[in-house]
């Protein structure tokens, strides 16, 4: 079986600050805001900015036990992580794991959009943090 991955889902850019990066992404490249939220699971504030049938994910923290916190003090703002989409998440992590790869999250968890996400180990990708998403059935 091979992991079905219907597109790009989004690429995650940690920020400091949604208005300031918001201002950068909006104001200056003309990439409207689509959607809000926080996700209290990650301790994190998100926004989405469509680019094609992909999007380009903002992400500040919201508590200093935060993953983005982390990743901010470490590297600073930039790409946190690259996410595909995929028909069945809980599939897909039992493939991944049947070849050996490493998963950060066995389970999938609640994402942003009602969506449940889980993180490929960069180790296995190159130093890229590779989410998966599965997008509510609607």
């Amino acid at each position: 079986m091979v992991v079905k991955i219907n597109r790009i889902s989004h690429v995650g850019i940690a920020v400091k600050s949604l208005e300031q990066d918001g201002e950068i992404f909006d104001g200056a490249l003309g990439l409207r805001e689509t959607h809000r939220e926080i996700v209290e699971e990650q301790k994190v504030a998100v926004t989405m900015h469509p680019v094609g049938e992909s999007r380009i994910e903002l992400l500040e923290p919201t508590d200093a036990l935060s993953p983005i916190y982390r990743f901010l003090n470490k590297h600073g703002e930039g790409i946190h992580h690259l996410c595909f989409e995929v028909e069945n998440i809980e599939e897909a992590l039992k493939e991944l794991k049947a070849r050996g790869v490493r998963l950060i999250d066995e389970v999938p968890r609640p994402g942003a959009g009602g969506c449940k996400i889980a993180f490929v180990h960069p180790e296995f990708t190159h130093g890229v943090l590779i989410e998966l998403n599965e997008v509510p059935k609607s």
